[in-house]
C-alpha cells in the first residue's frame, strides 16, 4: 500500500502565497496540507486524561441506568411513555458503545489494560464482544475506501459496473440489502441481537470465541438478575426497544460517515490509506445535544485520520484548525438525502442512486 502519495485538500489557486495577506496566506497554506501532513499536526491531541475519561463514563452510564429504571416505572403507567423514555436511553447506550469504541482504539486511557478491561465490561451492556469487534473495526480502518479489500467491518457497496453485471436476482438482492428498512431497522437489530452472539468473520480463532461467549454469559447473568428483580416480561419490554433503537442509531452513524456523495473509493494501485481516512470520512456536523450524545463521532474525518485521539478532544482539533470544519462537512438535513446513494460511480468518483444508472 502507498503511504507516501496524497492528494491536497483544496484545489490549486493561481495566486501564490506571497500574493496574499499574512492571514490569508496562512489559511491557504493550511488548506494545501496533505492528509499525511495533517496526521503529524493532530497527533498532539492524542493524550487522554484519566479523570476526564472516568467522568465521561460516569455521565453516560449513570443516566443510562437511571433512564432504564424510569422506563420500567413508566411501564406501570403507560407503555407509550416507556417507549418515549427509550429514546434518550438508546442514545446513552450508543454513547456507552462509543466509549467502548475509543477503548478499542487504545484512545480512552493511556494503558492498554485499562482500555481493554473497560471495553470488555462495556461490551456486556452494549452486547458487543470486545475482542471480536476490536479486530473487525481495525480491519475497517485499515481497508476503508479500498475497492479491492471490501468486506468485513463495512457496508457492502457495489460499483456501477458491478451492479450492471449482476443478474436480475442479484440486483434485487442488492436492492433489498440497501433498502432503508433493511439497512436501518431489520439489519441493525439482527447484527446486535443475533450476529454479535458469535465471532462473525473470525470463526477459527479461539480467542474470539472466548470473547463472544464470555460476553454472552456475562450479559445473560446480568439479565437473569434483572429479570429476577422486575420480571422477564417487563425486562424484555423495556430493554428490547432500547437495544433496537440504539442499534439503528449506531448503524445510521456508521453509514453516513462513509456513504456520502463525494466519499473516497479507489482500487489498490491508486488507494492511499491517509487519503481514504481523510477524504472518505465525513464531518457530520450535528446540533450540539446530538454531538454530545454521539460522543463527537461525527468528527469522523479526524477520527479516521488519527484514531488514538479520545473523542472528547476531537472538538479541540476543530477549534484550533477551523479549516477542518468544512472538510467533508455534512449537516443533519443533508445527511437524510444520502440514504438514496447506493452505487459507486468510478468514472465520476461519486456515490449515485439507482435511478442515476442506465442499465
Amino acid at each position: 500500500m502507498d503511504f507516501e502519495g496524497s492528494t491536497t485538500i483544496a484545489a490549486h489557486d493561481h495566486r501564490s502565497i506571497d500574493d496574499l495577506s499574512p492571514n490569508a496566506a496562512a489559511a491557504r497554506a493550511e488548506q494545501a496540507r496533505t492528509a499525511r501532513e495533517w496526521i503529524n499536526i493532530v497527533a498532539k491531541y492524542r493524550e487522554p486524561s484519566a479523570g476526564r475519561s472516568i467522568f465521561e463514563i460516569a455521565v453516560t452510564a449513570i443516566p443510562f441506568f437511571a433512564l432504564w429504571f424510569l422506563a420500567y416505572l413508566a411501564s406501570h403507567v403507560s407503555y407509550a411513555l416507556t417507549l418515549l423514555i427509550a429514546v434518550p436511553a438508546a442514545f446513552f447506550l450508543v454513547r456507552l458503545f462509543l466509549i467502548q469504541h475509543d477503548c478499542g482504539h487504545g484512545a480512552f486511557f493511556k494503558g492498554k489494560s485499562a482500555n481493554d478491561w473497560v471495553g470488555r465490561v462495556l461490551g456486556i451492556f452494549t452486547m458487543t464482544p470486545y475482542a471480536v469487534w476490536k479486530r473487525s473495526h481495525a480491519i475497517h480502518h485499515a481497508d476503508s475506501g479500498n475497492l479491492d479489500e471490501r468486506g468485513l467491518g463495512a457496508i457492502d457497496t457495489l460499483t456501477v459496473d458491478e451492479y450492471r453485471a449482476l443478474s436480475w436476482a442479484g440486483r434485487l438482492k442488492y436492492r433489498l440489502y440497501r433498502h432503508p428498512i433493511t439497512m436501518f431497522v431489520v439489519g441493525p437489530a439482527w447484527v446486535f441481537i443475533v450476529q454479535q452472539r458469535f465471532p462473525a468473520g473470525h470463526w477459527k480463532n479461539v480467542r474470539f470465541w472466548l470473547s463472544a461467549m464470555g460476553t454472552n454469559l456475562s450479559f445473560a447473568a446480568v439479565f437473569v438478575g434483572l429479570c429476577y428483580l422486575v420480571g422477564v416480561g417487563p425486562a424484555l419490554k423495556v430493554h428490547l426497544p432500547i437495544v433496537a433503537l440504539a442499534s439503528s442509531i449506531g448503524v445510521w452513524l456508521f453509514y453516513i460517515q462513509h456513504q456520502f456523495e463525494h466519499t473516497y473509493w479507489e482500487h489498490q494501485m491508486q488507494w492511499n490509506v491517509h487519503d481514504a481516512a481523510f477524504n472518505g470520512s465525513s464531518h457530520y456536523d450535528l446540533p450540539q445535544p446530538l454531538r454530545w450524545l454521539t460522543a463527537n463521532i461525527g468528527i469522523h474525518h479526524i477520527h479516521h485520520l488519527y484514531a488514538r485521539i479520545p473523542f472528547y478532544r476531537l472538538s479541540e482539533v476543530l477549534r484550533d484548525f477551523p479549516d477542518l470544519v468544512n472538510h467533508r462537512r455534512m449537516t443533519l438535513a443533508q445527511s437524510i438525502r444520502c440514504q438514496k446513494l447506493k452505487l459507486w460511480d468510478e468514472k465520476n468518483k461519486a456515490l449515485v442512486a439507482f435511478n442515476d444508472v442506465k442499465l
